[in-house]
């Protein structure tokens, strides 16, 4: 029986990937600090703790030990990828998006904003000249990658954007549950919530990281973006949350830069999009989403809901949401009484463009075909 060692595995996406393994007939041990555990890990499964960002005390713990598959999900990638350097058949290893140039400074880019979709052939924080600025902490994800290739030619590596779901600590989900559960009937969007941002589904990350151990020739060598296939809007997202929760909202779209304390909801600190493709997994593993994201979302919501974040603690400090409903209301209250006068302009200059193509274009008295005539 093949061995394999997960380096985590008690995150959103780790008992998933543990089971994963475990029915594809692997002895599974799992490494981690022991600060938490999960129980949809079966008890049959070794929990090897300690201190994963120690790289001495992670050498001491499994010294002796020899592993077919090791996929490092937590810890100090870098020193852990020399440490099993020449040591296993197959190592996969999980980063993050902000290894892509213009993921946290999308103004830096010409023109601004990231492409749509990113792909894995796009601009690399390591590829930027020294005139080039980037986040030291980004810096160092770009450079991890190269390390863990660098001692692993036939390594996988997979780029996670943010994860969602039930078990994942700081769920950005919460901002809007939150809102939910304390009665707030207005949401205040940036651009009326146009934005998108990839995410997957804590069960579609784990199957997509389950693709490549079932391809391991394929996935050889190879960077995969993790998100699931379709990326819902922002508007979209904080839409599916609430209906799961049997509520709605009145959105209030206000433009980014006056949005301000919404802009939160966004993640970043631009209004650009940031959408990662899961296409090369998708032609190249044969990998689909298991979980449709409305589907997810809901789920993700509906545990929230049940399991809510402590009210200004660790948790949901992380996520940055100040949850300003005051400031939020004099936000909504001057917006509205600026658009009043901004409404009755626009409605003068032009009534607004119906599309010939939705329902709500009357063609009943159309004679011909609508043409340019010159």
């Amino acid at each position: 029986m093949p061995r394999a060692l997960v380096v985590g595995g008690t995150g959103p996406t780790g008992p998933h990937i543990v089971n994963g393994l475990i029915d594809r007939e692997f002895d599974v041990s799992i490494l981690h600090t022991g600060a938490h555990e999960s129980p949809e890990i079966p008890e049959t499964v070794e929990h090897i703790h300690t201190d994963p960002f120690d790289i001495g005390k992670t050498r001491a713990a499994i010294d002796g030990r020899v592993f077919d598959l090791v996929i490092v999900m937590y810890g100090r990638l870098r020193e852990l990828a020399e440490l099993f350097k020449g040591q296993v058949d197959k190592f996969i290893s999980v980063g993050g998006v902000p290894a892509y140039t213009g993921w946290g400074d999308a103004d830096a880019l010409w023109p601004a904003g990231m492409r749509v979709p990113t792909r894995e052939t796009a601009r690399l924080v390591v590829d930027e000249g020294p005139d080039f600025a980037v986040n030291r902490k980004v810096a160092n994800i770009g450079r991890t990658e190269v390390t863990v290739f660098d001692s692993h030619p036939t390594a996988t590596h997979l780029r996670y954007p943010w994860i969602y779901g039930p078990g994942q600590v700081a769920s950005t989900e919460w901002s809007i549950v939150r809102r939910v559960l304390d009665g707030r009937k207005h949401l205040i969007l940036p651009d009326g919530g146009m934005t998108l941002q990839s995410r997957a589904y804590s069960i579609n990350a784990a199957e997509m990281l389950l693709t490549i151990v079932d391809k391991p020739d394929v996935s050889a060598g190879e960077v995969y973006n993790a998100s699931d296939e379709w990326t819902p809007t922002l508007l979209q997202w904080a839409e599916i949350i609430a209906a799961a929760l049997g509520h709605t909202f009145e959105i209030v779209s206000i433009p980014w830069e006056y949005a301000t304390l919404a802009q939160r909801l966004t993640l970043r600190g631009t209004p650009h999009h940031r959408v990662t493709s899961s296409e090369k997994a998708l032609f190249d593993l044969g990998y689909k989403d298991v979980v449709d994201p409305i589907d997810g979302l809901s789920a993700t919501a509906r545990y929230l809901a049940e399991n809510p974040l402590e009210p200004g603690g660790s948790a949901e400090r992380s996520l940055s949401d100040v949850f300003n409903y005051d400031g939020e209301d004099r936000l909504i209250d001057v917006w509205k009484e600026a658009m009043s006068r901004v409404g009755t302009v626009a409605g003068e200059v032009d009534s607004g463009l119906t599309d010939r193509y939705s329902a709500a274009f009357d063609d009943s008295n159309r004679t011909g075909w609508t043409t340019i005539r010159r």
